[in-house]
């Protein structure tokens, strides 16, 4: 129990160190002409087509997945998939370290979800997510600049799908591998933001290669910050990884000051090192309980007549 904890804590740390430099890579694609649904739609589809190659080269038996794992990984693709749509939208309106800062209210959504779901978070837990609220304020209360409202509110939005679909990975990788919940749930997101973007009115061209540069680190990082935060979520659960993701604003912070130019105040810094002291937390908090809760609103994903991990041929 020890050495998966330790796992997932690494991988949730990995997958935060990932997704922090995201926001970052898109905000610069964007800003040398690239639209917003076109980053979206690239990204993802690249991210999708690289591990579906490396599964078929080398994890043939990673494609198995239960009918309900399945229909799970989708509904948790598309909701990540609209989610990301509203997220790379903000992203055009809004600066990235202020997106970043904003998007990372989804660890207490995800609260609410799993609460739903029969998963009550420890005590600790809530202490850390109450944390997280002053050091919000911190961050974005000291702001130099004026807020576009409507880039808050898809970004907002961005943050509730994306904590919904945690849970809901969650519920499928009891019983499977991380790669394979990764793959599906990609390739739902991608049925998702591809189409929006070839059928949006945003005009498909060809961009320079300054553009492809950021788009393809912007790819790289998906598809290795997808692989990492599934497999914290298997590990360590959807709560733990989501509050230890907070990581991800101190890297979106720092590289955004360094590559974009960004700026934070003396309160906005004393916030960050809030965040830190969050973080650190994670190695007195009660990893949660490895069976799935009885009953909830995820019940459903749970393969029908099995009580425990789901037995596969390529598991020792």
């Amino acid at each position: 129990m020890t050495n998966r904890r330790s796992q997932g804590i690494t991988a949730a740390l990995t997958s935060a160190a990932f997704l922090g430099m995201a926001p970052v890579f898109g905000k610069q694609a964007i800003l040398l002409g690239a639209a917003p649904l076109a980053v979206v739609a690239i990204r993802t589809a690249l991210a999708a087509l690289l591990l579906l190659l490396l599964i078929a080269l080398f994890k043939r038996q990673y494609l198995f997945i239960y009918p309900a794992g399945l229909l799970g990984c989708l509904l948790a693709g598309w909701l990540n998939g609209i989610g990301s749509l509203f997220y790379y939208s903000a992203l055009g309106r809004l600066d990235a370290g202020l997106g970043q800062l904003l998007y990372s209210l989804y660890p207490l959504m995800v609260a609410l979800w799993l609460f739903l779901d029969h998963q009550v978070p420890s005590r600790l837990t809530l202490l850390r997510l109450a944390l997280a609220l002053p050091a919000l304020y911190l961050l974005l209360a000291t702001g130099h600049t004026a807020i576009d409202m409507i880039g808050v509110a898809q970004m907002l939005i961005a943050a509730a799908l994306y904590a919904l679909h945690l849970p809901i990975n969650q519920r499928v990788l009891y019983d499977m591998p991380a790669p394979t919940v990764t793959a599906y749930t990609l390739l739902a997101m991608s049925a998702v933001v591809v189409p929006t973007f070839l059928f949006s009115a945003e005009p498909i061209t060809i961009y320079p290669q300054a553009v492809w540069w950021p788009l393809l680190g912007l790819t790289l990082v998906t598809f290795f910050s997808r692989l990492t935060l599934f497999l914290g979520v298997k590990h360590i659960g959807g709560m733990q990884t989501a509050i230890l993701g907070l990581g991800e604003i101190l890297i979106t912070v720092g590289m955004a000051g360094l590559w974009l130019g960004e700026r934070l105040s003396f309160g906005q810094w004393i916030g960050a090192l809030l965040l830190a002291t969050i973080l650190a937390l994670t190695g007195i908090d009660k990893p949660p309980p490895r069976k799935s809760a009885p009953g909830g609103w995820l019940s459903w994903l749970s393969p029908p007549g099995l009580a425990g991990p789901l037995s596969r041929p390529d598991q020792e």
